[in-house]
């Protein structure tokens, strides 16, 4: 056997671990955030960079023989060293730095997430932020973010992270127009667009707001807050917006029906870098301050503050 440590990168020895455990090539390429060719042509290029076989195929996945028994014995034991290293470094309490890439929606970051990452970056100057917004959801395998703060009740099964909150949903209006008693006879409406269709209140509003009555649909959420403030019509908004804004006003109690879970996701191999972790405990900890407000159970009119 050639000599590991001058042919082998740590990627390789990722590899070789990713299949022991998992004992099929799919399984350790979702594992890696790679896609299963990927995994298979560099494992074989692995084997012939040592010249013998790692793996035996059989129908019921892949066995290590005994040289990928001595790889992946090595491959643990780097892993255990370099995570002993991580936890020496955290415990010296060195100020965490480098960059950090944050994925978010528009509404989350300006309505929720700006004031908590103002106390964020007043703690850790080292760290420098980059914001990616939108609605659609980023690949953190490819690196495409580095965290991802999300309303979702279906997190990706290759991401890990935690629930921060439940984000209440209730129908809200400019608070000098006149409503209807039932706000269900309100005249003009406004929803959200099919691009958010996986959203249950905005399943509703398809399904119960005439389309003679229906004024605008809009595809971010922090767009339809401004025209049910501009007056344009009445809408559903998550309560961490509508409850915080002074020019709104709660047409009705908000309904669990539309709550979605907000959740703080990170990719597995991220989890525990100190920049990464010093971002994912600031926002969980600043989130379960203001969970009364996010949850619609703060008193209107409260602000989400600084942190």
């Amino acid at each position: 056997m050639k000599e590991p440590a001058r042919t082998l990168a740590w990627d390789d020895f990722r590899l070789i671990d990713a299949v022991a455990a998992t004992r099929n090539l799919p399984a350790a390429a979702a594992r890696l955030g790679m896609d299963h060719s990927t995994v298979f042509r560099r494992l074989k290029a692995i084997e012939a960079t040592l010249g013998q076989p790692l793996f035996e195929r059989h129908r019921s996945g892949y066995t290590l023989t005994p040289a990928g028994e001595e790889m992946a014995a090595l491959a643990a034991r780097v892993d255990e060293d370099i995570s002993a290293v991580t936890r020496r470094l955290a415990g010296q309490d060195v100020a965490p730095s480098g960059e950090v890439r944050l994925a978010t929606s528009d509404s989350l970051l300006s309505d929720l997430l700006m004031p908590i990452l103002v106390g964020f970056r007043a703690a850790n100057p080292g760290i420098r932020l980059d914001i990616v917004t939108g609605n659609a959801s980023l690949n953190l395998s490819r690196r495409d973010a580095d965290v991802a703060v999300r309303a979702t009740d279906s997190p990706p099964d290759t991401l890990v992270g935690r629930r921060a909150a439940r984000i209440a949903w209730a129908l809200y209006a400019k608070a000098e127009a006149e409503h209807p008693r039932d706000p269900a006879e309100s005249a003009h409406w406004v929803c959200l667009g099919d691009n958010l269709s996986g959203l249950r209140v905005v399943r509703y509003a398809q399904a119960v707001v005439a389309p003679g009555r229906l004024a605008a649909r809009f595809d971010t959420v922090l767009g339809l807050a401004h025209a049910v403030a501009a007056g344009i019509g009445v809408g559903h908004l998550p309560c961490f917006i509508g409850d915080a804004w002074p020019g709104l006003v709660r047409l009705a109690p908000p309904d669990p029906t539309y709550a979605s879970d907000l959740w703080l996701l990170t990719h597995p191999d991220l989890r525990h870098t100190p920049r990464v972790r010093a971002l994912l405990d600031h926002i969980a900890e600043a989130i379960t301050v203001r969970r009364p407000l996010i949850e619609g159970a703060a008193p209107r009119g409260v602000s989400p503050g600084r942190d």
